[in-house]
């Protein structure tokens, strides 16, 4: 229900620093009630070195952590009542002390960790957790009422049902969400506490408010009113625009398999289940596989670039390097720089034009660049800069998204997050003037099932595909 930005982000690394703080004390807590206390005899007088139990609680911090990030304990906003929070929190530090206890009797140091001490942090660690938590979930609270609601969402339509979600959505903080507008569907009697002020007309009116961006989402909350083709056009003119779209789910009616849902206030809300890359700290795994990617990179590739850009300059007149705008991520346009393959000007009479095999316009060097993917090179700047990431779906030239958005469904959602240098598609063979609808699926693919692994697997893969590379 929400947009990411920087509150959220604000937010769940809030959440990480507390729990980091609360694990570390709370382990440290059960080491003095054990050693220093004077509450639990010693049968041995010589104390343990504290630098062991220091190193322990730290390891112990990172896994519990870990642990919270597995269990989604620091995805962002985080709707509901706290105590909903408290089993899976509970669970998480369990999970946690059953692995360090495990360690603990694999690890032999001297003197030997006291496992004592280990099972009783489990009480200690649950009970700082537990209030920390409880304190940031007020304070999250009371930050986001401060926040401006920022995140607009249009109602079609206009029953009890779409009165009570406006209710509810604003009087939930952390979505900061408000209600611009409802759509009316044919027939459907409008329930009197709702303002005629928000009424902005018929269902039809839908796609003239998406064209001047009044929303960032649309929740559709009269399906029963509507027909099957009535709901295909508002989906798909949600989806070309790259608005987020809802809707409340009849439960009697629907099967919701991949489907995501919240209940907001009682009402279920029914929305498309998140990609990994939804998620803040698989974003910061893959930016960071950026980074390093692209230094590293650069670095080899230089000498090649180097190479490349002289008997380029010796083949053919014009710039070394080729600069051309490109559709990124939620469809925003950036600079892609490739080495120049084709002669200089090479579109200025055809207009916007796929590459095919033994296209005229190369140059001598530029079909050799091209077939080793050599001249994909210099991307590794767009990398860097955040332009692109080392995998994802191929950027696309503005002129042939425009097309491929009204005839392709789907097609807009491969921008949901960053371009790639080479993609799941590209080496399954899907590049240059191939299917577009085949390159959607491989590129969804992708973005569903997205891993660090899988990266590495394209990456891998890369070195060794040449086909349609021309």
């Amino acid at each position: 229900m929400r947009n990411r930005d920087s509150f959220d982000v604000l937010c769940g690394l809030l959440a990480v620093i507390a729990d980091a703080i609360a694990v570390y004390a709370g382990f440290l807590l059960a080491v003095w009630i054990r050693f220093d206390s004077g509450w639990i005899p010693l049968r041995h007088e010589q104390l343990p070195p504290r630098e062991l139990y220091h190193a322990t609680g730290l390891v112990l911090t990172l896994l519990m952590l870990f642990i919270f990030q597995t269990l989604h304990l620091y995805t962002r906003p985080q709707v509901g009542t706290f105590s909903e929070r408290i089993p899976r929190l509970v669970r998480a530090i369990g999970l946690g002390i059953l692995l360090s206890t495990a360690l603990a009797f694999i690890i032999r140091t001297d003197p030997p960790l006291s496992r004592i001490t280990v099972f009783m942090s489990l009480g200690t660690i649950s009970t700082l957790v537990l209030f920390e938590r409880l304190a940031l979930f007020f304070l999250e609270i009371r930050m986001a009422s401060r926040k401006e609601a920022s995140n607009r969402v249009m109602i079609v339509g206009v029953d009890s049902v779409a009165a009570h979600l406006k209710r509810a959505l604003e009087h939930e903080p952390r979505l900061r969400t408000r209600v611009v507008g409802f759509l009316q569907t044919e027939g459907e009697e409008m329930d009197p506490g709702l303002d005629p002020a928000l009424i902005r007309g018929p269902v039809d009116a839908l796609p003239g408010c998406i064209e001047r961006r009044e929303m960032d989402h649309v929740i559709l909350a009269a399906s029963t009113n509507l027909s099957e083709d009535c709901m295909t056009r508002i989906i798909l003119d949600c989806e070309r625009a790259m608005i987020a779209f809802h809707f409340v789910p009849d439960l009697f009616r629907i099967l919701t398999i991949s489907m995501d849902i919240q209940s907001i206030d009682g009402i279920p809300v029914l929305g498309t289940q998140k990609w990994p890359l939804d998620f803040f700290w698989n974003r910061v795994w893959k930016r960071t596989e950026d980074i390093v990617g692209s230094i590293v990179g650069l670095i080899i590739s230089a000498p090649v670039i180097l190479c490349a850009a002289i008997a380029i300059r010796r083949s053919s007149p014009g710039p070394v390097f080729f600069r051309q705008e490109r559709c990124g991520e939620k469809g925003q346009t950036f600079t892609i720089y490739k080495l120049r393959t084709m002669v200089a000007d090479a579109e200025q009479a055809s207009g916007p034009v796929w590459a095919s095999e033994n296209d005229p316009r190369r140059t001598p060097i530029g079909a050799t660049l091209r077939s080793y993917n050599i001249d994909e090179l210099p991307q590794f700047w767009n990398v860097l800069k955040g332009d692109m990431s080392l995998v994802g779906p191929r950027p696309e030239r503005p002129h042939f998204v425009e097309q491929f958005k009204e005839d392709i469904s789907r097609y807009m959602w491969r921008h949901a997050h960053k371009p790639g240098m080479t993609g799941w598609a590209q080496v399954n063979g899907l590049r240059g003037n191939t299917s577009i609808r085949d390159r959607i699926k491989f590129d969804l693919y992708y973005l569903e099932n997205w891993s660090v692994a899988f990266d590495f697997k394209i990456i891998a893969r890369t070195f060794f595909t040449r086909k349609n590379a021309y």
